[in-house]
């Protein structure tokens, strides 16, 4: 890890952070005794009310780096919003409000509340009558909300940008910029996030003041344990390869990746016509629907959820078995977001790309070539066993 660019190699635990013994009953009730390296270097600082744009890989504990520091600052007694964290997608919001309930579980008088569209706004608006010091929200949904007068900013003290690339990526700088605005008493600005991009640096220009930058690489310590297999079958076959490879592998809890929405649907068919529980997600089901899905994906009453990109972005699912690229994907930078669904927080993941046209090869080839991924080529032998095929 490096902070400010210098090299920080030590290893971290919670007990040395200085923090409340609330916080440390509700860390040690997660099972949790180290800190991750972007915890490590972001707590103390966002503790001192510094601002942070922290670089680190999918999966090393971002949303534990800034919501430990935001809960400790809250004031239970104070019913304004102290605290916001914008995320770009349903899914990722839902999920950080969950970490910092979990957070604030012995931390009694804070209140968390989560805003996203897809979700009736009155209900929300019921949610904001009592009082929550920490919101979490997509920019559109926060928007509506401002409009209405339904929320106010005007105290709050921390805002958090979390997958801050993918969310300006995808067109909310004017709406994040113009929420910035509105919170004339913030004392600190958090950005997080994957990769940083032009758009990421501009908004620290202008609203950050000496950041304190951490960087946390993808090295050897980081990045996900996951084995990466390609496999050339016939289209047609693709159902029953993945079917085979599931029973082989026993694994307990797989998400496989379509490029189309259709195709999720098919998919799904096809894997339950094999009896193998399994549901589809992506952005013409309703949002109500996906989070039942998703919650049964968690409880492990669903083996197999299917899913598109764009559904899946923001999913933070940190146990999966195994990850199918049943459609190999169209952009390199999707593949990565894939596989990264499994070997989180160090266990062992398994991804399998299933290639059936010369158009899917060529694109795994250049995925492979251009993010450096181990994708080792393998097929079914006599008797049935994954060996590996000699490349020529």
């Amino acid at each position: 890890m490096e902070i400010n660019g210098q090299t920080v190699n030590d290893t971290v635990e919670y007990a040395q952070l200085g923090l409340s013994p609330e916080l440390m009953r509700a860390i040690e009730k997660k099972g949790y005794v180290q800190a991750t390296p972007v915890q490590a270097g972001a707590i103390p600082y966002f503790m001192e009310w510094k601002d942070v744009i922290a670089k680190a890989p999918t999966g090393t504990g971002k949303t534990f780096a800034f919501g430990i520091p935001m809960v400790e600052h809250i004031d239970p007694e104070n019913g304004e919003v102290q605290a916001l964290v914008l995320a770009p997608t349903r899914e990722l919001a839902i999920q950080i409000q969950d970490e910092l309930r979990d957070l604030c579980a012995f931390k009694e008088g804070v209140r968390v509340v989560c805003l996203y569209g897809g979700q009736p706004i009155d209900k929300q608006i019921t949610q904001l009558k009592k009082a929550p010091q920490i919101v979490v929200a997509t920019p559109g949904r926060l928007m509506d909300h401002m409009k209405r007068r339904t929320v106010r900013l005007d105290k709050v003290q921390t805002v958090v940008l979390d997958e801050a690339d993918r969310m300006l990526d995808m067109g909310f700088v004017r709406d994040v910029t113009h929420i910035l605005d509105k919170m004339p008493k913030r004392r600190n600005l958090g950005m997080f996030s994957a990769t940083i991009s032009r758009e990421v640096l501009d908004i620290s220009w202008v609203y950050q003041r000496d950041p304190v930058e951490i960087t946390v690489p993808a090295d050897q310590e980081n990045r996900p344990d996951i084995a990466q297999y390609r496999l050339d079958v016939e289209r047609n076959e693709k159902a029953d390869t993945m079917a085979r490879l599931l029973d082989m592998g026993d694994y307990e809890r797989v998400i496989a990746f379509c490029n189309t929405k259709n195709m999720t649907d098919r998919l799904a068919g096809l894997l339950g016509m094999r009896g193998i529980s399994c549901q589809a997600i992506h952005g013409d089901i309703q949002q109500s629907a996906r989070e039942k899905t998703l919650k049964k994906f968690r409880d492990g009453q669903i083996r197999v959820l299917v899913a598109t990109d764009v559904a899946a972005r923001g999913l933070d699912i940190d146990d999966v078995d195994a990850v199918f690229n049943y459609d190999v994907p169209d952009e390199n930078e999707y593949y990565i977001h894939r596989i990264g669904r499994t070997g989180r927080a160090k266990r062992h993941g398994v991804a399998f790309s299933l290639v059936s046209s010369v158009t899917e090869s060529i694109r795994l080839d250049e995925i492979k070539k251009i993010t450096g991924s181990d994708i080792r080529t393998v097929r079914f032998n006599e008797r049935g066993d994954l060996v590996a095929t000699v490349e020529q």
